[in-house]
């Protein structure tokens, strides 16, 4: 397999007018907001951008943020390991279990089904009721999921914010979650109800927005290297192990079945960050991941 590489450099960035205003009226709140979800329209409807990457490292962040608001102490790194190092039958922990379900909820169409899939705990009538809670543009949609969920639910953040984010993503089109809400949002902003959580959402997404911008371009560079590298892999099974680092936040060599043995899995691994195409994420000397 061979690659072409992407010019990641022609990827828009936001406009400064975006980043910079300060906006002091709730009309020039939610102007700034619609401008900044339009700026990442475009820059996801790129085809260089890794979307299967991009939407997995946001999903981490997005479980680390609700593990934080439930006051628990794991961290990126925790829930790295709790997930990566899972065997079947094994629970990975309440925290673990919110990155599985953000990490299920990206991954495919958004869809009540798939949902469901993300929140196998939930009903599928449950969640396509809550999804029917909201009405109208999409932050005002996706505020009115947010509290719908939080009044029945007032503890359980992660759903909250996992089907908030997909009623946006429905609103305007997308195919699939794309964790927006629960990157921007405070938890303060959480206790809000109203025109006062609108406005939250507003401010919330116009700040997210402008962070996973920079993240697409960000990861774009870095996929476009791993490709340009391809070529030079020459182990068997290295097509299957490329692609499993292009759609995963991290990799554990054990991961790369594709390849003829975990020595070999190793060794590709190391090969990679030889060629500055990946980063080895733990320090450790064992149980080691390996991320674009």
């Amino acid at each position: 397999m061979t690659y072409a590489r992407d010019d990641f450099e022609t990827l828009p960035r936001m406009p400064s007018w975006v980043t910079s205003a300060r906006p002091e009226t709730p009309e020039d709140v939610a102007f700034l907001s619609g401008a900044a979800l339009s700026h990442l329209h475009l820059v996801l409807s790129r085809d260089d951008v890794p979307q299967t990457l991009l939407r997995a490292r946001l999903a981490l962040r997005a479980a680390e943020a609700c593990v934080t608001f439930s006051g628990r102490p794991e961290r990126a790194s925790d829930l790295r390991d709790a997930v990566a190092f899972l065997h079947p039958g094994d629970s990975p922990g309440p925290a673990g279990d919110v990155y599985l379900s953000w990490r299920r909820a990206v991954e495919r169409p958004v869809s009540v089904k798939a949902l469901h899939r993300a929140l196998s705990d939930l009903e599928p009538e449950l969640i396509a009721v809550w999804l029917d809670a909201g009405k109208g543009a999409p932050v005002v949609r996706a505020a009115s999921v947010l509290q719908a969920v939080l009044a029945d639910r007032p503890r359980d953040l992660g759903t909250a914010l996992i089907l908030a984010d997909a009623a946006l993503a429905q609103t305007l089109g997308w195919s699939h979650v794309l964790p927006l809400l629960a990157l921007g949002l405070k938890q303060a902003d959480l206790r809000k109800s109203g025109e006062e959580l609108r406005l939250a959402c507003h401010r919330a997404i116009s700040a997210a927005a402008t962070g996973v911008s920079r993240d697409a371009i960000d990861l774009t560079r870095r996929a476009a290297r791993v490709k340009e590298v391809a070529p030079k892999l020459r182990a068997r099974g290295s097509d299957e192990a490329v692609a499993l680092f292009l759609s995963r936040d991290a990799v554990a060599p054990t991961a790369l079945t594709s390849l003829r043995s975990d020595r070999a899995a190793r060794r590709f691994c190391d090969r990679l960050v030889e060629l500055g195409a990946v980063r080895e994420l733990t320090g450790r000397e064992t149980f080691r991941l390996y991320g674009v």
